[in-house]
């Protein structure tokens, strides 16, 4: 008898998606008739630019060729216009079009780090970034975050505990993912301090850059005087123009020695998505209406969400000052059991559940609602951290957030309920 075929000790390690795992079970529900509201995957509602979609509609090539390993240059030179308004100054060959921001944390990763080099990420952090650092065969080292403190950096000192011989980078995403907390003046100094002390990378996601809620400014990694060779900027047009499926993103680095290598692993991958290109760049100039209407929608909505959430008996979440999700605390032992629980066991029926909902292309009759939410433990990797919170993204209509939040307070109800009468 032959042995059993052995997983990949790199497939083993792989974690699952805090944001996806849940799936099967949401398909299950809506199976059921269960109508979903969806607060756990930060996929804009909003609609794309319309720009973006007449340039999609109007494609005339004869042709749907492979583009440059890079990306095309034209892309490139309106990114350099677009990080101009932020004070970013770049040339186009600083700029690597990637297959969406994953790919570009994946391609830094793989150009800057050794397997066994470690990277300092403060947690809870983009729960994909563990799973980029088991494909490069890097460690992730974790500087946990409270949600008490509202997320704030700790001291310097907690990082210098840190730092070995085996320390190659920090990674920061700034505005956060998935609590929304936004770096200030003072913690990015210290961040580039590090950097400048030890000579490491810094890695700075910064895709949500148009989603900051307070007067404070933006700093960009870009911004940090004396480390300009040891910055790798990460970002994506996903958010910004609701262009999630298009997968398009980008490396930037001043450092050429990096952008040779991040090459190397773009031309083994041919090619950024043609089409994908053609719509980003459609995007970039001429929508600035599209981004201020699209940032007031969102600012609206985070209120509806924060003011919501900390009205519900037992949970509590800080104010976020960017991006589009908090994280919240929930009066519940095991956060990731409710989440389960509320796709498995729970649905909400009375006088505003919709009659039917749409699934699979067919109208079925509506059974009752649910919310789904991502675990936030699966946004930490150390054991025990966030075991009772949950990521919420606000990217529904202020109503459906409303109703959203309506249906979760009665599944705490309900939950706790039994609960109680199994204790």
């Amino acid at each position: 008898m032959q042995n059993e075929l052995q997983i990949s000790h790199r497939g083993v390690e792989m974690p699952e998606s805090p944001i996806r795992k849940l799936a099967p079970l949401a398909y299950a529900a809506e199976d059921r008739g269960v109508m979903i509201h969806r607060l756990n995957i930060g996929q804009p509602d909003l609609p794309t630019p319309q720009k973006a979609l007449d340039a999609l509609k109007n494609v005339d090539r004869t042709t749907l060729e492979y583009s440059p390993s890079q990306g095309y240059r034209s892309l490139r030179k309106a990114l350099v216009n677009y990080y101009e308004r932020y004070q970013i100054k770049l040339d186009a060959d600083d700029i690597i079009i990637t297959c969406g921001g994953s790919e570009a944390v994946l391609f830094a990763f793989m150009s800057c780090l050794n397997p066994g080099d470690e990277i300092i990420v403060p947690e809870p952090a983009y729960a994909n970034y563990m799973a980029f650092a088991v494909s490069a065969g890097a460690v992730i080292r974790t500087i946990a975050t409270t949600i008490d403190e509202g997320f704030c950096l700790p001291k310097v000192e907690r990082f210098e505990e840190l730092i070995n011989e085996r320390t190659k980078a920090i990674l920061i995403c700034n505005p956060n993912n998935p609590t929304g907390y936004l770096y200030t003046q003072r913690e990015m100094n210290q961040i580039r301090d590090l950097v400048k002390k030890h000579n490491l990378y810094l890695f700075s996601d910064e895709v949500y850059r148009e989603f900051i809620y307070t007067g404070s400014p933006y700093i960009s990694a870009m911004h940090l005087e004396g480390i300009e060779q040891n910055v790798v900027l990460i970002d994506s047009v996903s958010k910004r123009y609701s262009e999630c499926g298009i997968r398009i993103g980008a490396l930037i680095t001043k450092n050429a020695a990096v952008r040779k290598t991040v090459m190397k692993f773009c031309q083994a991958r041919l090619s950024p998505p043609l089409i994908g290109q053609i719509v980003a760049e459609a995007s970039i100039e001429g929508t600035e209406a599209y981004s201020r209407e699209v940032y007031e929608e969102y600012t609206e909505r985070r209120k509806c969400l924060i003011d919501g959430v900390n009205r519900i008996p037992g949970c509590y979440t800080p104010i976020p000052m960017g991006a589009f999700y908090t994280v919240a605390k929930l009066p519940v032992d095991d956060a990731e059991e409710f989440c389960a629980w509320c796709l498995e066991e729970f649905k909400w029926k009375d006088e505003h559940t919709p009659a039917s909902i749409s699934f699979s292309g067919q109208e079925i009759p509506c059974t009752g609602e649910t919310v789904m939410m991502a675990p936030a433990a699966g946004f930490y990797t150390t054991p025990g951290m966030g075991k009772n919170e949950v990521r919420l993204a606000y990217v529904l209509k202020k109503d459906d957030l409303r109703r959203a939040l309506f249906i979760l307070g009665k599944a705490l109800e309900a939950y706790n309920a039994e609960k109680s009468k199994k204790n």
